[in-house]
């Protein structure tokens, strides 16, 4: 990080410490309240999911992307920063009966909006697969309205009080978590990640990792800039609340993920225009996804893949190289993540199966370190001497080979 990046970093922090949640909170009060042009960036939803929606959730809708559109049926779904529910009701309709969404929101007003419509969606869309819960959504394990039941209870007024509410609280998180640890396929939001405190945002990425299962995902619509917001617009909460002295830069954005453990890391799509250009720098929406699923031990189970190209050679996050046409070796787990049908990959590359299947029990370590080519004998066995022929007509009218 640049002493520049530096700096404007520790004057966001101290700027955080007392009132960008403040103003978040007031901003989105407001526009449950009326419609606020100014917090929308021109966004295509898909019609049908919108015609059984309410005008008055449509109208008080603040978002920059459509992650809904990267969902499947049967899939459990956490939405961060749900505001009025319009993500979460076509959620509702695309994931099916089967299926299940949270809505993670810590603004009252936003949370009685979503709610308000509930028995009437459920009647329109025919199940019951919604609730909204109240948290924030950098710690995804607090229970809010638990938190808020307790307070009444226990009004806090000495610091002797004030170690037992944070004691009651990692409680809570343990005990009874608001979002449970690998029990999420997907976690989506949209436009909510850069109203997060710089000094919460790290705790948030380490947050989405922690509730979605092996192989989940998250589908995040964001506002990103292509330069440092300056000191002055992070110190204007006007910007911050209007999704823009938060906004992370466009490469910092998917760097987060990286750190944070995921793979896979693509961009689905990204806004041509600015939506907003300050100072020179513009701002405009991305929408990535990301992979959870790396971690694990390395075994050698004789697996190979081919990378088909167009390009000559390309490196994964973990360092591995895959040469164009190469049958190059892999441990069994990159195998998996390489090939699996949802994979990411899965269109870039030819899995190649050893003959005889090796049982994990029976693996041997894998150095994943090595980026070789894995030799046709090792795929098919040192002992393999197979011979076979085929007198039919090469690709003759009627040979059937063609």
């Amino acid at each position: 990080m640049t002493e520049t990046a530096a700096t404007q970093n520790l004057t966001a922090s101290n700027f955080a410490a007392y009132n960008i949640e403040d103003a978040v909170l007031e901003r989105y009060q407001a526009g449950a309240q009326q419609a606020q042009a100014s917090l929308c960036c021109p966004t295509e939803y898909d019609g049908r999911y919108l015609e059984l929606l309410p005008s008055e959730i449509i109208e008080k809708d603040y978002g920059c992307g459509d992650p809904s559109r990267h969902v499947r049926a049967g899939e459990t779904v956490v939405d961060l920063g749900s505001g009025g529910g319009k993500i979460c009701y076509i959620l509702s309709q695309k994931v099916g009966e089967s299926g299940r969404v949270i809505g993670v929101d810590f603004n009252d007003e936003m949370l009685n909006l979503a709610r308000k419509y509930q028995p009437e969606m459920v009647e329109k869309i025919g199940h019951d697969n919604v609730r909204f819960v109240k948290g924030k959504i950098q710690d995804l394990a607090l229970d809010l309205d638990r938190v808020q039941t307790w307070l009444k209870e226990n009004p806090i007024a000495t610091l002797e009080q004030v170690t037992q509410f944070e004691l009651y609280c990692d409680r809570l998180r343990q005990e009874q978590p608001l979002v449970e640890s690998n029990t999420v396929d997907v976690v989506v939001s949209n436009c909510v990640l850069n109203l997060v405190r710089p000094q919460d945002k790290q705790q948030l990425f380490q947050e989405l990792y922690r509730v979605l299962k092996r192989g989940g995902r998250v589908v995040i619509s964001d506002i990103v800039c292509d330069e440092e917001p300056t000191p002055k617009m992070i110190n204007d909460p006007e910007l911050w609340s209007g999704c823009l002295s938060g906004a992370f830069r466009e490469d910092t954005f998917l760097k987060m993920f990286e750190k944070a453990g995921f793979y896979g890391i693509e961009i689905l799509s990204r806004q041509e225009e600015p939506w907003q250009t300050i100072d020179g720098i513009e701002f405009r929406s991305l929408t990535i996804q990301a992979f959870k699923g790396k971690e694990g031990e390395c075994w050698e189970r004789n697996q190979a893949v081919i990378y088909k190209g167009p390009w000559k050679q390309v490196r994964d996050d973990d360092g591995h190289i895959f040469e164009r046409g190469q049958r190059m070796a892999v441990c069994d787990k990159t195998f998996q993540i390489l090939t699996q049908p949802e994979s990411p990959y899965r269109k870039d590359t030819i899995p190649v199966l050893p003959y005889e299947e090796i049982p994990l029990d029976a693996a041997k370590t894998f150095d994943c370190k090595r980026s070789s080519l894995r030799a046709p004998t090792e795929t098919k066995g040192a002992e393999y001497r197979k011979t076979q022929t085929n007198d039919a007509p090469v690709c003759g009218e009627d040979s059937g080979c063609c």
